[in-house]
């Protein structure tokens, strides 16, 4: 596979430039720590996989993807983990954190040998879409549950887990469950991705509150909170392995 590299570092693009060159899979055919430059670059040949670095000074990683006018399969590298979410697994698209790890590093490449052939169809767009999802503006902080004429206000960060049941939303803080206006999609988006996880189709989870994972009588996967109630939340099981990712387990 040929790959370009992309970071406005220079040790970091050797750093890289190292470990593939010992992994031993791919061919790397340019790389560069200007964006500009490198954009010339990818425009004018064909390469297989490009390792993008977001934060950059004169044009960010996204707004790259924006102006390359043909597909590619991008894997992020970065050193902020306020950027390394879900998001970036999705529609071909993958993350590795800084300092990078050889061996994350080959499950990716794993990754990018079946996507190469076949890039997104429209990186552009999904650029647009991953540069919005990660907009700070968006992340929701605080949460209103309406009762009646009374308001209260939630701290999202205290939040233990949110739930849907009989086309309701809840938050759950303090041991108090409150209905909100918000989907459980809607929240997904909304909600940080550092903290939050959907483990199931009807549940979102405040990380930081997860206190053990334990085998259910079931076969399946549950989770034990912090909180008051050592309330304990079923794991879909098409979500165990990204929440174990999450937990570092």
């Amino acid at each position: 596979m040929r790959v370009y590299i992309l970071d406005d570092e220079k040790l970091a693009v050797q750093r890289l430039q190292r470990l593939l060159d010992a992994n031993g899979r791919v061919t790397i055919v340019g790389s560069s720590t200007d964006p500009e430059i490198a954009l010339a670059f990818l425009q004018a040949h064909d390469v297989d996989i490009l390792f993008l670095d977001i934060q950059m000074p004169g044009l960010t990683g996204f707004q790259l993807l924006e102006r390359l006018d043909r597909d590619v399969t991008v894997i992020f590298t970065t050193a902020y983990d306020r950027y390394a979410i879900d998001a970036f697994a999705v529609n071909s698209i993958d993350y590795l954190l800084k300092p990078i790890d050889p061996e994350r590093l080959a499950r990716a490449l794993d990754k990018a040998e079946r996507l190469a052939p076949h890039p997104p169809h429209d990186v552009r767009a999904l650029a647009r879409e991953l540069a919005a999802a990660l907009s700070p503006a968006r992340r929701l902080e605080r949460i209103a549950s309406r009762v009646g004429e009374r308001t209260t206000i939630l701290d999202v960060a205290r939040v233990s887990h949110f739930f849907s049941k009989d086309k309701l939303t809840f938050a759950c803080a303090s041991g108090r469950e409150h209905v909100i206006d918000f989907t459980l999609t809607e929240l997904e988006e909304r909600l940080d991705p550092r903290r939050f996880a959907r483990i199931h189709r009807a549940t979102i989870v405040n990380i930081p509150f997860v206190q053990e994972l334990f085998p259910a009588v079931d076969g399946g996967v549950l989770v034990r909170l912090k909180d008051e109630a050592k309330t304990e939340l079923s794991v879909s099981r098409d979500r165990v392995r990204a929440l174990k990712d999450r937990l570092g387990i």
